[in-house]
């Protein structure tokens, strides 16, 4: 590597360039997954599954190739800028939020290939709280690809859309549940599926804090049902 900086700039935008690429991976991932289970395809599932080790390579790959870059900048004295360091932990950050959706998303895979949905009935809610997720996602790794802070906003708030749905199922699975409109599994089903929609939608916030870290050097904190942009600069950050 060059020891300038415009050779670190370089490599960081080939890396960025993968991490967009892991993106729209698992983001076809967790789309197949939830198409599955919706339509009980299990060869779709059983693809979705297969494709998380695609998604175990390239996380490997980019950790991998952020660590020796930053280890050849170090080496080689190269005189980095507090943003361009920002960008390698960017990178590794976002790349392990990544692969943990696509962990969630081969577990949602798996849950139609075992048939473990049988003939459950989704409720319009849930079908609504999925797509919510799924595009949270596509909104998430937008916001990577053009540093949009404006849309990493957008995500934040977004959690609180999908807390909101899953109370909702819950309480409706309850009801149904309390009533023998629905069984026991079904019930279990729908409670284990909600919680790993709001597990996906806390990985799409996380990697939001990111962006917005990435762009204006802020750190982002959540009090209560807000979130708070704190300068890098403040004491107590």
């Amino acid at each position: 590597m060059p020891s300038s900086s415009e050779g670190f700039q370089q490599r960081a935008e080939s890396l960025r360039a993968d991490l967009v690429a892991q993106g729209r991976r698992v983001q076809s991932m967790l789309e197949a997954a939830f198409l599955a289970l919706f339509d009980r395809n299990a060869e779709r599932a059983t693809w979705a599954i297969r494709e998380e080790d695609s998604v175990d390579a390239a996380d490997v790959t980019i950790e991998r190739a952020c660590v020796a870059l930053l280890t050849d900048a170090t080496r080689q004295g190269a005189e980095l800028g507090e943003q361009q360091l920002r960008a390698v932990l960017t990178i590794v950050k976002v790349n392990n939020e990544l692969e943990r959706v696509a962990d969630v998303a081969s577990e949602i895979a798996a849950i139609t290939a075992r048939g473990i949905a049988g003939a459950t009935a989704f409720p319009d809610t849930f079908r609504v709280m999925a797509n919510s997720v799924i595009g949270i996602l596509r909104d998430t790794n937008a916001a990577v690809h053009g540093n949009d802070t404006g849309l990493a906003n957008i995500v934040l708030q977004s959690q609180h859309t999908v807390a909101a749905f899953k109370d909702a199922v819950l309480k409706a699975a309850e009801h149904q549940l309390a009533n023998g409109a629905i069984s026991t599994e079904s019930a279990f089903l729908l409670h284990e599926i909600a919680n790993q929609c709001e597990l996906i939608a806390d990985h799409c916030t996380n990697i939001a804090e990111q962006v917005i870290y990435l762009t204006t050097g802020a750190i982002v904190r959540h009090m209560e049902s807000s979130w708070v942009q704190v300068p890098q600069n403040k004491p107590g950050a």
